[in-house]
């Protein structure tokens, strides 16, 4: 998985460069089927709230942690846009205690690749609201240890859906997008993240 996040961040990294060849009184300089490609590069925070049970106890593990997300995307039309979308979220940790188990600490780590796709409102030229969803699969390692607990490690492949609420600022060859998203999990008793964060889109 380090290796496809690796190569995928290199070919998106280069990617602007050559969106910058095209005349600037031009439209794209190549499609995909009649649709535009774009690239798209993304970073921000969020809040993880982690359901997680042991030994009958169920707690909340929750955190402020970092995201960042890379997209290779294509504009169907001027309103609707469709991407495959990789991101990665910073380690979620937190200790609760657990009852006759005591203390626990946990950390949680995760990757998502999902597929998305999200439609604009509105008639103006430039700034435009727009609403997503998606789904697809999560990559998790989630860690626990205690004094009073063996040190346990699991990782799983899990469904994750995502829906986002945003504006876009649309500069033909490349657009801002602030966006708020809610991303689930299915891990433990559920995994819930709050996050928002500001990216950039580069135009073929």
């Amino acid at each position: 998985m380090k290796k496809l996040a690796i190569s995928t961040l290199a070919v998106l990294i280069a990617c602007p460069a050559f969106a910058g060849i095209n005349h600037p009184d031009q439209g794209s300089s190549w499609t995909m089927w009649g649709m535009d490609p774009y690239v798209g590069l993304r970073g921000g925070m969020s809040y993880t709230n982690l359901n997680y049970k042991y030994a009958g106890n169920k707690e909340s593990i929750t955190d402020y942690i970092f995201q960042g997300r890379a997209a290779l995307g294509l504009e169907v039309c001027d309103t609707v846009r469709s991407e495959i979308e990789w991101s990665y979220l910073g380690k979620t940790s937190d200790q609760e205690n657990f009852g006759a188990a005591g203390g626990i600490d946990v950390e949680a780590k995760m990757q998502t690749l999902l597929w998305n796709n999200y439609l604009e409102f509105g008639h103006y030229k430039i700034v435009r609201p727009f609403a997503g969803f998606g789904v697809g699969m999560a990559f998790t390692d989630v860690k626990r240890h205690g004094d009073l607990v063996p040190r346990h490690s699991e990782n799983k492949n899990r469904f994750a859906g995502m829906g986002t609420l945003g504006v876009t600022f649309d500069m033909e060859r490349f657009a801002v997008d602030l966006a708020a998203r809610y991303t689930y999990i299915d891990i433990q008793s559920g995994l819930h993240n709050f996050g928002g964060d500001v990216g950039i889109r580069f135009m073929f």
